[in-house]
């Protein structure tokens, strides 16, 4: 879904999620307004004698995007999205909310809250129905997923050079643009501040069908967190397939660390890798999808003080999900993931942390498989 249609005008990424379907509501002197939105309705299914993790997660979205011609060679954009979520201690959430300008061959500039620049890679493989996108995790890998207060240029075929050589350089300024939260505000020796900046090509090579991509990202101040990572994925004939790589590196802990908790050179690495098939019918498509997915901390036990703690995934399973599209407003899902996770894996405990104690009741419903049934209306 994720697709380049107005890479003349504005960066593929302003309109990523809406490429599907949107209303136009003003089109008139160089001046274009998109409105478009999402009613995602979402129940998570586990073992019914532990029901941490299961419910309602349904959410509504909605969004605008507009353009602005300035000159022949010159274009104004911007883009805001909202979401609101229903669910159990349901929240809201300001997706994106940024404005730039494009130069056509000479790129777009842009700023506001928006995708870390490393999400060009992790969005390889975050095509599943409803799970997967584990790479997308600030706390994990510097800019890999949203992020307030990034300026990013972009380039794409390397300035009117290269068709398919795509380029983005980004600075993000004391934001929650990656790694501890805990200690984005942690005062110690006067360290508050993480600002990032990181960089990412990518190639469509050539008509093969074919993208392969590499990125680097690094914070400064007292967090000193690094990810590298690279990808590659085939599109072509109804086949896709995507793998990728991402490994990152703290100074200092993670989010929400305590005196116990944090770690001195915390590494992270993890692996992804996801294949789908598009079947069309008279009225539909559907596509079958199938993933594995796995990141691990090295040497989790000495992470933690929890007694019996053995195992270094941070995320473990194998995703087999279908997606059935009636048409371009209205889609169905069913996600089945089979969680490889064991109760002594850091994984099973990480997302427990900011209860503070947690008992093994909950630590052995976080290991559970999660089945995900979803119908999705959009416009």
């Amino acid at each position: 879904m994720k697709r380049n249609l107005l890479a003349i005008a504005i960066p593929a990424l302003l309109i990523a999620g809406t490429a599907n379907a949107s209303i136009e509501v003003w089109n008139k002197d160089g001046n274009k307004v998109d409105f478009y939105g999402r009613v995602y309705a979402l129940n998570y299914i586990t073992d019914r004698d532990n029901q941490t993790g299961e419910g309602d997660k349904t959410t509504a979205r909605l969004g605008m995007s507009g353009q602005t011609q300035v000159t022949d060679s010159l274009t104004g954009y911007g883009r805001w999205e909202y979401e609101a979520k229903t669910g159990k201690n349901a929240d809201n959430e300001t997706r994106y909310a940024f404005a730039g300008l494009n130069f056509g061959d000479f790129g777009s500039f842009d700023y506001g809250r928006n995708d870390g620049v490393l999400k060009t890679l992790t969005s390889y493989t975050d095509v599943l129905p409803e799970f997967g996108g584990d790479a997308s995790d600030n706390n994990l890998y510097a800019l890999t997923a949203r992020t307030k207060a990034v300026a990013t240029y972009r380039n794409s075929d390397f300035f009117g050079l290269v068709n398919g050589l795509r380029f983005a350089v980004q600075y993000a300024d004391n934001g929650d643009n990656s790694s501890t939260s805990h200690f984005n505000e942690h005062t110690l020796n006067g360290h508050n501040s993480a600002e990032a900046w990181g960089s990412v090509v990518d190639w469509d090579v050539l008509d093969t069908g074919l993208t392969v991509g590499a990125g680097y990202a690094q914070t400064g101040g007292h967090k000193d967190a690094k990810s590298w990572s690279a990808g590659v994925k085939y599109d072509n004939n109804n086949l896709y397939l995507a793998a990728l790589y991402i490994e990152g590196k703290q100074k200092y802990g993670w989010d929400n660390a305590t005196t116990e908790r944090r770690a001195d050179d915390l590494k992270t690495k993890g692996f992804e890798f996801v294949a789908q098939y598009g079947i069309d019918f008279e009225v539909g498509r559907l596509t079958p999808s199938l993933a594995y997915i796995q990141h691990k901390v090295k040497d989790a036990s000495s992470l933690t003080s929890d007694a019996g703690l053995k195992g270094n995934d941070l995320a473990k399973y194998v995703d087999v999900g279908l997606t059935y599209d009636f048409n371009k407003n209205l889609q169905a899902i069913i996600d089945y993931k089979i969680n490889l996770l064991d109760k002594d894996d850091i994984g099973a405990r990480r997302a427990l942390y900011e209860d503070g104690a947690f008992t093994k009741s909950q630590i052995k419903a976080t290991t559970k498989d999660t089945v995900a049934l979803g119908l999705i209306y959009q416009f």
